[in-house]
């Protein structure tokens, strides 16, 4: 039977029409049990195995860090936590030697106890968090049974993909070149697969019951992410239907692309620069053909990260020296490399980072650095002499006070000294700036400008300290909100306090990439957004469909809000009287 309509929940706006592909996980083939002599070796299989699943995730954290912001990455380190957590683990190993079973079973056994905790509360966030663990479950079956390379690879047409489920990581894997969009019987809105389609723009629809049961691999298959539909081979005057609506998509994609070519410049001709963040010297191909104009954030600790040691000077000097041949000094871009910000949700074994009860609140970031002085030392030096290849500016994060922006400075005046002395070039004059995201950075922002050469907004974490709200706690996300009142009013303070001294400010927190937020932001004083690389063509449409007089009046009017709410229902009405979000 033609033109078979399946409802789902709309996950990721886009229409694509192509043959359907149907996955279906591999079965793997358990032993029941195994002998008491095989217990020590099976359960040093099974150790093995979860060492190679930390370092997966890790290497699938470190490829992502270009079309991920902080909080999705957080998502991936979650699975990280599943490996660690101290009742998953040895419990696995417990049932290995104690039942004599095969890794595998044991696995699928203790993975299904814990998924079924999650799947049993009521809240509807942490009921898709069974997925999670789920999928860390899988990857060690996988790498147990030897199954670990992904099957999905297969794929060498473009198709519509079709299962009954997909993992966070099988989503992020997802080749966009063949895979043009995927329909699923499970998840929801919240899910992790659903939150990694939409930042990487791959149509998708979830929660389709029983859609197995209808679709075929090689079927014509219609996929609608915004109104979560699936056409099952559809006659002709649907799919003229739908041709049509993709080719008004397709225009407005290729506007977004004319834009990503251009200077990010106001209606009324006003410059703005729109910036990616990146984690690695591979990722500034990616953001410059999305068209960024500089780096705004560098996060250095992905070189730290899935490692036993950490990088030596010559290691970090490659990194960045790549990264500022990207923007060489002739030309009007730079690049800002963040130094080490590790601590919090992102631990090494090598650092020996003690446990702490509040780790967002401790022992990390500029912190460790100004504690682990040799450590700072050598990436500090190994910035400056990358900075002698192209424009590159240094930033120091979470800095709280006047106290740890003297004690940074002097640390990168020492390495300077050792630089000096060994003969080795440098740009003397290399701008400093400080991510401004704690607090009593922003209230002391006059002071702390006289110190510096710019200010970078850093709202992930600026939201989470001024509104004491942990940003990866879902049961209090309702009021993690960059539109809160309380934070606009820093950011206007931030921005006026930059501009009294004559420094410029920006911002490279998710905030920036938000298309409401973007004229606000203009309207506040921001002189950088810097973004996730995907964002950075609509951010350049909308800017140029603006004036400053009229973000300045937009960033006027919101003074009185008291709620976030009413500031995001003030940027919808300006958005829309602006035609900034291609919906016509």
């Amino acid at each position: 039977m033609g033109n078979e309509s399946c409802k789902g929940i709309g996950v990721s706006e886009g229409i694509r029409i192509a043959k359907a592909f149907v996955y279906r996980q591999p079965v793997v083939h358990e032993v029941k049990s195994i002998s008491a002599d095989c217990a020590d070796a099976e359960a040093a299989r099974f150790q093995s195995a979860v060492k190679n699943a930390v370092q997966a995730v890790e290497d699938l954290i470190a490829r992502s860090a270009n079309m991920l912001d902080e909080k999705q990455i957080g998502i991936l380190k979650g699975q990280k936590s599943i490996l660690a957590d101290p009742a998953y683990v040895p419990e696995i190993e417990k049932r290995i030697r104690k039942q004599l079973i095969p890794a595998e079973q044991a696995v699928k056994q203790v993975t299904e106890q814990f998924a079924a905790l999650f799947e049993n509360m009521p809240n509807p966030y942490m009921k898709e968090r069974a997925a999670d663990v789920r999928d860390a479950g899988r990857r060690l079956v996988q790498i147990l049974s030897g199954e670990a390379g992904n099957t999905l690879s297969s794929i060498h047409e473009k198709v519509i993909l079709v299962a009954d489920d997909l993992s966070a990581s099988d989503t992020i894997q997802l080749d966009r070149q063949y895979v043009l969009g995927f329909a699923t019987e499970k998840g929801g809105k919240t899910a992790h697969t659903s939150i990694f389609a939409k930042s990487m723009g791959i149509p998708a629809v979830v929660g389709v019951t029983d859609l197995l049961d209808h679709v075929h691999s090689g079927d014509t298959l219609i996929l609608d992410g915004e109104n979560g539909e699936c056409i099952i081979s559809p006659d002709e005057k649907t799919l003229k239907i739908y041709r049509e609506k993709m080719e008004k998509e397709n225009r407005q994609r290729a506007i977004l692309e004319k834009f990503s070519k251009q200077k990010a410049v106001l209606a009324d001709g006003k410059r703005m620069i729109v910036a990616a963040n990146i984690g690695a010297a591979k990722d500034t191909d990616f953001c410059l053909n999305q068209g960024a104009e500089a780096v705004g954030l560098m996060r250095t600790e992905q070189i730290f990260l899935s490692r036993t040691s950490a990088p030596t000077e010559e290691e970090q000097f490659k990194e960045y020296k790549a990264v500022a041949e990207a923007f060489p000094s002739s030309g009007t871009g730079s690049a800002i490399i963040r130094t080490l910000d590790i601590g919090g949700d992102k631990e090494t074994s090598y650092l020996s980072i003690p446990k702490e009860k509040n780790p967002f609140l401790g022992y990390r970031a500029i912190r460790l650095c100004l504690d682990q002085k040799e450590l700072f030392l050598t990436q500090l030096k190994a910035i400056l002499r990358a900075s002698a290849f192209g424009n590159l500016r240094i930033m120091f994060p979470m800095i709280s006070g006047h106290e740890e922006l003297t004690a940074a400075k002097n640390m990168l005046q020492e390495a300077k000294s050792q630089l000096d002395k060994a003969g080795i070039a440098y740009d003397a004059k290399i701008p400093v700036g400080i991510m401004v995201e704690i607090p009593s950075a922003a209230l002391m922002a006059r002071t702390l400008a006289k110190e510096v050469d710019f200010f970078s907004i850093g709202t992930n974490d600026l939201v989470q300290y001024t509104l004491a709200v942990d940003r990866g706690n879902e049961k209090i996300s309702y009021l993690y909100d960059y539109f809160n009142p309380a934070v606009i009013s820093l950011i206007r303070h931030v921005a006026q306090a930059a501009h009294d001294s004559h420094i410029s400010v920006g911002m490279c927190g998710g905030m920036a990439g938000d298309p409401l937020a973007i004229p606000l932001l203009t309207g506040l004083g921001l002189d950088e957004l810097s973004m996730a690389a995907g964002a950075i063509p609509q951010a350049k449409y909308i800017l140029s469909k603006v004036n400053t007089a009229d973000c300045r009046v937009l960033a006027d009017s919101i003074a009185d809000c008291t709620t976030p709410q009413a500031i995001r229902i003030r940027a919808q009405a300006f958005a829309k009287e602006h035609g900034l979000l291609m919906d016509s």
